[in-house]
C-alpha cells in the first residue's frame, strides 16, 4: 500500500493511499462504479468505498454522483489526468526493473587502482561490455580515495586493508605480497638466510604505499621478523616499481596479481620464499544505502568467478 506525506499543491496531503488512486481512474474511464467495479474485478461496494476515503484525503469532491451517471468535477478531470500520468509512470518504472532483473543496462562506473584495475578490472570491464551490449562502462582508475558519492559510482574495487567507513565493503578475494628481485642479484639472493640480510641489498620503494621500507615477515612455524630497508630509488607506482625490479634497480615487494606472470617467465626471482609477507584482501565497495542494479551484481559476480580461477 502506498501512501505518501509529500506537499502537494500548498498544501499536506497525510497519508494519500495511490492504490485508490487506480480506482478513481478506473470510475471516470468505465462512467460508473458498476462497470470500474466490473473491470477491476472487485465488488461495486469496494470501488465506492475507496473512492470516498481518497476524496476526504485530498479533501476535494472529485466526482458528481447521480442515480444515472458518475461524472467528475472540473478538479476531478484535472486528478483524473494526472492520475493517468502517475499510474503509467509507475507501470513503466515497474516493467523496467522487471526487465532489469534479468538483463543488466545502463551505465556502469568503476573505479579500482591503478596496478590491479590494470591487470584485473580491464579485462573484466572487455569482457562484460561484450556479453552486455546494453550498458556502458567508465572505469577510472586511481590510486587516490575516490569519494564515491561525490563522483556518482556505482562500484569501487580496492585492494589492500580497509579503512573505517559509512561505505558498504564486502571482501571478495585476497592477494599474497612477494619479495622480489631480477637475475642481476641471483648470486646475492641465492645466499640470504633471514629477512635481516636482505637489508643492505639496493630497494626500490612503492610510495603508493604508507609504509614503503618496513616489512614484517613471518616464517612457517611462526618465527617473526621485521626489516626496514633503505630506498635507492622510490616510485609512485607499481608497475612501474616491477619494472625498475626487471631492469636490476634492486629489491622490492610486489603484489602477486603482478609478479606472477614475470616469476613463470624467470625475469623475476623469488626472495626467501619461506618467509611470509602479510596478505591483502581484495573488496567490493558500495554507497551506503544505495540499491544495486542488475548491471553491478553481474559484474562483481563476473570479478568473483575471476578470483576463483
Amino acid at each position: 500500500m502506498l501512501k505518501t506525506d509529500n506537499k502537494i499543491g500548498g498544501h499536506y496531503a497525510e497519508a494519500i493511499n495511490f492504490n485508490r488512486l487506480a480506482y478513481f481512474v478506473a470510475v471516470v474511464d468505465a462512467g460508473s462504479f458498476t462497470r470500474a467495479a466490473e473491470y477491476l474485478g472487485i465488488t461495486k461496494a469496494v470501488v465506492s468505498q475507496q473512492v470516498a476515503k481518497l476524496e476526504q484525503e485530498v479533501g476535494t469532491t472529485l466526482l458528481m454522483r447521480t442515480t444515472r451517471r458518475v461524472q467528475a468535477t472540473e478538479a476531478g478531470l484535472f486528478f483524473h489526468a494526472r492520475c493517468v500520468s502517475i499510474l503509467r509512470e509507475a507501470g513503466d518504472a515497474l516493467g523496467e526493473l522487471a526487465q532489469g532483473r534479468t538483463r543488466p543496462k545502463g551505465l556502469l562506473r568503476i573505479t579500482a587502482p591503478y596496478d590491479y584495475g590494470t591487470s584485473v578490472v580491464v579485462p573484466l570491464v572487455t569482457a562484460f561490455s561484450q556479453r552486455y551490449n546494453d550498458c556502458k562502462v567508465e572505469l577510472n582508475l586511481s590510486d587516490k580515495m575516490v569519494d564515491l558519492v561525490a563522483d556518482n559510482m556505482d562500484l569501487a574495487i580496492r585492494v589492500g586493508w580497509l579503512a573505517d567507513s559509512s561505505m558498504q565493503a564486502r571482501r571478495i578475494g585476497s592477494f599474497r605480497q612477494l619479495l622480489v628481485g631480477s637475475q642481476a642479484f641471483a648470486g646475492e639472493i641465492a645466499a640470504l638466510s633471514a629477512p635481516i640480510d636482505c637489508a643492505p641489498l639496493p630497494f626500490v620503494a612503492n610510495n603508493a604505499l604508507r609504509e614503503p621500507l618496513e616489512w614484517t615477515f613471518t616464517r612457517s612455524d611462526g618465527e617473526v621478523r621485521s626489516v626496514r630497508f633503505k630506498a635507492d630509488i622510490a616510485i609512485n607506482t607499481t608497475p612501474a616499481v616491477m619494472e625498475a625490479v626487471r631492469q636490476g634497480a634492486g629489491l622490492s615487494v610486489l603484489p602477486d596479481f603482478l609478479a606472477t606472470a614475470g616469476l613463470l617467465a624467470g625475469d623475476l626471482i623469488p626472495v626467501l620464499p619461506e618467509w611470509q609477507l602479510p596478505s591483502g584482501g581484495v573488496y567490493t565497495v558500495y554507497p551506503a544505502a544505495r540499491f544495486r542494479p542488475p548491471k553491478v551484481s553481474v559484474f562483481v559476480d563476473m570479478l568473483i568467478a575471476a578470483l576463483k580461477v
